[in-house]
């Protein structure tokens, strides 16, 4: 998520309720409210336009109209509505809710957590009228995690500009190691926090998952990535690709091991009408993939590289070997 976005999506989602409770408001006046300049504020206008309901016709999207220099919200695309989940979208949401309170630029963070109460307290009845239907029965929203000590002092240090000594688990190694980051940001990606910084022993930017972060501690100086250190642009995938240095393995996924591409980066998913996934998946440690490959058995299948489908198939057969050895 970028400065702009991460400044931009919590007006636009405050905007609409905003203009509902006052109908005619100056388009000036409404913009001092928000802190911006008024032609922000009026290319914000013009994105609620396009934003509404499936289907995007003229009669699904958020409908504005301007008299002068006033502006009255006229369709408010369902917004009105009280919310009607399923007990299965409820849990979604509210792991949504949860990510989202922790994200930087919050406007209104209570405001998240007020909302996230209100389905959890209705998500939690059963044989009741209320507004959110509990099915399944007893469906378990909470399924956030307080913050820990680690991911309390990498909030830290982000905040006051500090340095940080992380001790960090690599997904793509396998491994645990220790570095120290000058922090640049916090970005939300997928529902996961991220920190992103300047490593000082990779020499570059990288993304660091908070929740794999076993350990942080806030040094007593001055976060001071070098001046060319650039953040990440885009977003999603773009934001999590690993850096091109990274061996890439083409994958078909079968159901069973559909679980991989949503624990490590993948690029590309494409599903198949039997319920596999075709994706590639970089990785920086040959021999780590090679045991990632043989836990998943037949749940998987190497399509490249080539020297990668014959070292698993080595692995495969030493370790058949050991067995009849000591049988």
């Amino acid at each position: 998520m970028t400065a702009g976005v991460a400044e931009r999506l919590p007006r636009l989602l405050t905007l609409v309720p905003y203009l509902l409770a006052r109908p005619g408001i100056a388009v000036a006046e409404a913009a001092a409210d928000f802190g911006v300049a008024e032609a922000q504020l009026r290319r914000d206008l013009e994105l609620l336009w396009m934003c509404g309901l499936p289907g995007y016709g003229p009669g699904d999207l958020v409908d504005l109209s301007f008299e002068g220099d006033t502006v009255t919200v006229t369709f408010d695309a369902g917004m009105r509505r009280p919310l009607r989940l399923s007990g299965d979208e409820a849990a979604t949401l509210a792991v949504a809710l949860r990510a989202l309170a922790d994200a930087p630029g919050v406007v209104d963070a209570d405001a998240v957590q007020r909302a996230l109460a209100k389905i959890e307290d209705a998500a939690g009845r059963v044989g009741t009228r209320t507004e959110l239907p509990a099915e399944p029965e007893g469906v378990a929203v909470g399924l956030g995690r307080a913050p820990g000590r680690a991911e309390d002092a990498v909030r830290r240090g982000v905040e006051t500009g500090r340095a940080l000594r992380l001790t960090y688990y690599s997904a793509s190694r396998d491994a645990v190691g220790r570095r120290v980051v000058d922090p640049m940001r916090l970005l939300l990606v997928d529902a996961s926090v991220y920190l992103e910084a300047w490593c000082r022993r990779a020499e570059g930017v990288r993304l660091f998952r908070l929740d794999r972060v076993d350990d942080a501690e806030v040094l007593d100086e001055p976060s001071a990535p070098p001046p060319g250190a650039r953040g990440r642009e885009g977003s999603g995938e773009d934001l999590l690709r690993p850096d091109d240095g990274a061996h890439v393995a083409a994958l078909v996924l079968r159901p069973a091991a559909r679980w991989v591409a949503e624990y490590y980066p993948v690029e590309g998913l494409h599903a198949d009408d039997d319920g596999s996934a075709r994706v590639t998946m970089r990785y920086g440690d040959r021999d780590w993939m090679v045991r990632l490959l043989l836990g998943l058995g037949d749940a998987v299948e190497v399509l490249a590289p080539p020297d990668l489908v014959e070292a698993r198939r080595a692995r495969a057969r030493e370790a058949l070997a050991a067995y009849g050895e000591g049988a």
